[in-house]
């Protein structure tokens, strides 16, 4: 049930803002359909509250086992108990209005729906954006949702790139280059990854000679347009690093006729000038 907590948090989230709207519509008397268009979709989302609740508990022991993880799953947790708890009382608001679906107070029933729908809402979104920080700023289940390894390899790889764009940004080359290093020891055949150290020889460690020896190496398949564009412009920094400027015009001219590009022309013609 862990892995379907995506899916179903999402279907919860719909149908209670849906819901919502239409009991809140269904207040005007009209359109005819929106009175039993949200007891519909509310008396579901009362449902699924319960299945996302329950996935939701099921999912958050690897995660919360994550170093500093732990808070954020906890009030994560804490929110989706409360939206549970708020819908399955606007669903039981709704089955009483089913009851009374002859009675002159059935408005009253329904404007208490709508009410509490407003306090489910807020509960959902709340419960939504603690989620968001625990997937988006913990990388809460990232990699382990499908028990899939590639995936935490992934993750891995991914931690790599935005950690030493990180350093880059912050003036810790040394720290940068270390880690595409270490990537390439652990994806050796990745050509990607490799591309990203040949250009942290150039942008981290200012090996210019180096970094084209490396791109020199790196097998670029044939139908990937953006790899091979990446790797003309890095050895035409590279080449202009070492002023050959010549040799830099020469790495971007015969990917220019392949590859028209707005871009690759005012690079070229910037190393002309």
């Amino acid at each position: 049930m862990a892995a379907l907590h995506p899916q179903v948090v999402h279907f919860t989230i719909v149908l209670v803002i849906i819901g919502v709207a239409f009991r809140i519509v269904s207040l005007l008397s009209r359109p005819a359909f929106a009175s039993p268009a949200a007891t519909t979709l509310l008396l579901l989302a009362a449902i699924s509250s319960v299945v996302s609740a329950r996935s939701g508990v099921a999912a958050h022991g690897p995660v919360e086992r994550a170093p500093g993880a732990r808070p954020a799953v906890m009030e994560h947790e804490e929110w989706g108990e409360r939206t549970q708890t708020a819908l399955l009382v606007i669903g039981a608001i709704e089955l009483v209005g089913l009851a009374m679906r002859r009675s002159q107070r059935l408005k009253v029933v329904h404007t208490l729906a709508a009410a509490a729908g407003l306090v489910g809402v807020f509960c959902v979104y709340e419960a939504g954006e603690h989620g968001g920080e625990l997937v988006y700023g913990y990388a809460g289940g990232v990699g382990i949702r499908s028990g899939d390894p590639r995936d935490v390899e992934r993750l891995l790889l991914a931690g790599y790139y935005h950690q030493a764009l990180a350093d880059r940004a912050a003036g810790r080359s040394e720290q940068a280059a270390a880690l595409l290093s270490a990537a390439v020891v652990r994806f050796p055949s990745d050509p990607e990854v490799r591309m990203l150290a040949a250009e942290s020889l150039l942008r981290d460690q200012k090996n210019a000679q180096g970094a084209l020896d490396a791109l020199a190496s790196l097998h670029v398949p044939a139908d990937n347009r953006f790899m091979a564009f990446q790797r003309a412009m890095l050895q035409a920094d590279a080449y202009e690093a070492l002023g050959q400027k010549a040799a830099a015009i020469a790495a971007l001219e015969p990917l220019l006729k392949t590859f028209p590009n707005p871009r690759l022309q005012q690079r070229v013609d910037a190393l002309k000038r």
